[in-house]
């Protein structure tokens, strides 16, 4: 099975549903959640099919910066649209499905080698919670945004175009910090499986993985006391929500860009 057409469908169906998503948010089409989640739900399908035919011609499981990106794409784009069912979240699509046909792209044109994954149960639970922990944190990036936005057109009596597509700032404040507390579960239960069942967290090629994951932890856990004692809200949780998050993207994915792309090392 070759992963390159079934790329390439993804990639379109990904950029058309969120084309249509984008210019809901600007009122030049009708609101068509169903749409764009089933388009979505397609495009997800040719970007499973692609991970396992990448996999089969790697005869193994690869664990590089292109083949990483778009494993942890894929599981966002599966947490963003079954979330969607539930809570008002399918703006985020708009960012982030062509982020997923980038990744696309990437594990296309610069696949990596096999390597032995050595998973164990143990292990197997730290991966697992790490990257659900990024995926709802980046889905909370993009909803952060979309707050910062809304308050700014409301800020500055903008109640037209992107005020309008969007629910209510209340509502999309609560998503928000709902979350936040989801990713925040997960990234505990991450950092405390791989103080469990890694050897050392503070190894040489974990060390500034662990660092971040706590800084990001600290962050997050910061923001989530201001929200209850405080009453934090608006532009500050949208700046706080940007660094966790910025901080877990370094963690996960800096250390194999600087390898792979700057350096060029497998």
């Amino acid at each position: 099975m070759q992963a390159l057409p079934f790329a390439l469908l993804a990639m379109i169906l990904y950029l058309g549903a969120a084309s249509w998503q984008g210019l809901t948010l600007v009122r030049r089409v009708p609101s068509r959640p169903a749409l764009v989640r089933g388009v979505g739900a397609a495009a997800l399908l040719c970007h499973a099919l692609v991970i396992v035919a990448m996999m089969r011609e790697a005869d193994g499981l690869w664990l590089g910066l292109s083949s990483s990106t778009a494993v942890v794409s894929a599981v966002i784009t599966a947490v963003l649209l079954g979330g969607s069912m539930v809570k008002p979240i399918i703006n985020v699509a708009t960012a982030l499905f062509p982020l997923a046909a980038a990744s696309l792209l990437l594990a296309v044109g610069l696949p990596a080698p096999a390597r032995d994954s050595g998973l164990t149960p143990g292990i197997a639970l730290h991966v697992i919670s790490s990257t659900l922990a990024f995926a709802v944190l980046a889905i909370a990036a993009v909803q952060a945004v979309l707050v910062g936005l809304q308050n700014q057109a409301l800020r500055h009596h903008h109640i037209r175009g992107l005020v309008q597509a969007l629910p209510p700032l209340t509502t999309m404040e609560r998503v928000l910090f709902e979350l936040i507390w989801a990713g925040m579960l997960l990234l505990t239960l991450s950092i405390a499986s791989g103080f469990v069942f890694l050897d050392n967290l503070f190894a040489q090629h974990l060390a500034h993985k662990t660092i971040l994951s706590l800084a990001a932890w600290v962050l997050f856990a910061i923001l989530l006391a201001g929200r209850h004692f405080r009453g934090w809200r608006g532009l500050r949780a949208v700046r706080w929500t940007l660094g966790g998050t910025a901080l877990l993207l370094l963690a996960y994915f800096g250390s194999r860009f600087v390898l792979e792309i700057v350096f060029q090392r497998g």
